[in-house]
């Protein structure tokens, strides 16, 4: 044998196996039993580690992924735990940090504060919960 019959010309990030493609449907005409993320959890449900098997043509710039609904499992249900830590993030997003009230609304991130605080703007006292008063102790 020669040298040149030694050599092989392998590709080491080649993958192993074949290259599949997922169908992509038009908008509105994906098959029934198929759902997107949104469309799953509105029936309660979540992929549940399947992977896309299509996709759906979408207005924006990127494809809907479609699961299967028979292979989707039911949405784990919300715990106290899950619930005060969703609360802990919200209340990051909603207190002014000049001010400290809590607003119904997600504060602007550009501002840091809420209108009030940073141009005068009046508000609603309705649309906040105001901060606890100093003098107040919980533990006495």
């Amino acid at each position: 044998m020669t040298a040149e019959q030694d050599v092989a010309d392998v590709d080491p990030y080649a993958t192993t196996e074949p290259e599949t493609t997922t169908p992509v449907f038009k908008r509105l005409c994906a098959p029934s039993g198929l759902a997107t993320k949104r469309q799953l959890r509105g029936m309660g449900l979540r992929p549940g580690g399947q992977d896309p098997v299509a996709e759906v043509e979408t207005r924006g710039p990127k494809n809907g992924l479609l699961y299967e609904i028979a292979k989707a499992l039911p949405v784990r249900p919300m715990t106290l735990a899950k619930e005060a830590a969703l609360d802990k993030a919200m209340a990051a997003r909603q207190t002014c940090g000049i001010c400290r009230r809590r607003y119904h609304f997600v504060l602007p991130i550009s501002l840091n504060s809420c209108l009030e605080c940073h141009d005068g703007t009046p508000a609603d006292p309705h649309s906040y919960i105001a901060p606890p008063a100093a003098d107040h102790h919980l533990a006495a």
